[in-house]
């Protein structure tokens, strides 16, 4: 793997994470956990790593404690001595600034990082999407064209209720001629730019007021015509991954669930297991994951589920879930189509179905979710497709 030289990656951490509520309740959006060994923010280092982008700044703001232990357990492996490092930066309320705004107005507060840094190409990513991506292919094209900012994009009919970003105009050699709520792409809010061309820029947007939106919404429409901005189609053949073109925003806690869900189809639409694109976290030292059969003889089984390392199924069964580490499901407990995250504790004979268990939350013997939505109602969080996401603050009653 080359390492890519000249380059700076700016990892934009800094939403409160409504949209997953209560996932978000104590942690960023980014440091959610997501399929059975990750966490979200995992994805896009993974990307930067294996594109051989070594120098890292991490713009965090909202519950940020747990992604920062995260990065420091699971993403100490640069050398500093080789100039490689991964940062987190929280707000550094500079000239009675306070906490950030947005992107724009982070990436402004962190202009100071930026500009002192050897790097000639600045990346911004959101780092809250699942996709697989190699940069280094869009920063060949980047300079390729010549261009002053590069904004990656996609194809398709993602729905406007699941995702964040505008759309694209494009020409047929690919300039950006327009952006706004119609074109024939998708934005995905990943932003190659030349460091000169972003610093101006940033200034610029405090003359006119604009740092308090958005980059592609707010900043860039009056820039299309006037600059050499570039659209570098996702998922092509160019790169080192293989083109999957999956991506997803997890804009409500439904697409969330479906993103996980979506790797236990027979043909996954997000490609895990590419050998040389392997995905980077932190994994704990814990035992294998195991069947056994509970007290009665019942022989705990699992059906196309995703179970991670520590956990024991001790005569319950799985089928369609996924279960991270340390998870116990005890002597004829049934989880069905369900998300049970960290050492979480399903009880003898206790029914889920359709639910997201945060963690270390012991759901009681006997107990059922997602069978009577009134119920569950009452005492949980339901989305709006019946989603049933039980907090890890949630006691029940004895």
């Amino acid at each position: 793997m080359a390492v890519v030289e000249n380059v700076l990656a700016v990892v934009l951490a800094v939403g409160d994470g409504q949209e997953l509520h209560p996932l978000t309740e104590h942690r960023t959006k980014s440091a959610v956990p997501f399929g059975g060994n990750y966490r979200v923010i995992d994805f896009v280092l993974t990307n930067s790593l294996r594109s051989g982008i070594r120098r890292v700044l991490v713009l965090s703001q909202y519950n940020s404690h747990t992604l920062h232990r995260h990065i420091r357990d699971g993403w100490s492996i640069y050398n500093p001595e080789l100039g490689e490092y991964i940062t987190p930066v929280a707000p550094q309320m500079r000239s009675g600034r306070t906490g950030y705004s947005g992107n724009a107005d982070a990436v402004y507060q962190n202009i100071n990082l930026i500009e002192r840094v050897n790097a000639e190409h600045i990346l911004l990513i959101p780092g809250d999407h699942i996709y697989r991506m190699d940069y280094a292919a869009m920063v060949d094209f980047h300079k390729r064209t010549n261009a002053d900012m590069t904004i990656a994009c996609i194809e398709g009919d993602h729905d406007p209720a699941e995702r964040n970003s505008g759309m694209v105009s494009t020409g047929s050699n690919g300039r950006i001629t327009g952006l706004g709520r119609t074109g024939n792409m998708i934005s995905m809010n990943i932003i190659l730019a030349r460091k000169d061309y972003l610093v101006r820029l940033m200034n610029e947007s405090v003359i006119n007021g604009s740092l308090d939106g958005e980059f592609i919404a707010d900043m860039l429409p009056s820039r299309v015509n006037v600059d050499t901005i570039m659209s570098y189609p996702f998922g092509s053949q160019v790169g080192r991954v293989t083109p999957d073109r999956y991506w997803c925003e997890m804009q409500s806690v439904d697409a969330y669930f479906e993103a996980n869900m979506d790797l236990l189809r027979l043909e996954s639409p997000l490609e895990m297991y590419q050998e040389d694109w392997p995905i980077r976290s932190y994994r704990g030292q814990i035992p294998p994951a195991r069947t056994t059969p509970g007290m009665n003889g019942n022989e705990g089984i699992f059906v196309n589920s995703i179970v991670a390392g520590g956990t024991v199924i001790a005569g319950g069964g799985v089928s369609h879930s996924i279960l991270f580490p340390d998870v116990l499901v005890e002597e004829g407990a049934i989880v069905e189509n369900a998300i049970l995250l960290p050492g979480v504790k399903v009880g003898e004979g206790a029914q889920l179905r359709n639910c997201i268990i945060d963690k270390h939350v012991k759901v009681p013997a006997g107990e059922q979710i997602g069978f009577d939505q009134a119920m569950d109602s009452e005492r949980f969080t339901l989305s709006e497709k019946g989603i049933v996401v039980v907090p890890n603050t949630y006691e029940f009653p004895n």
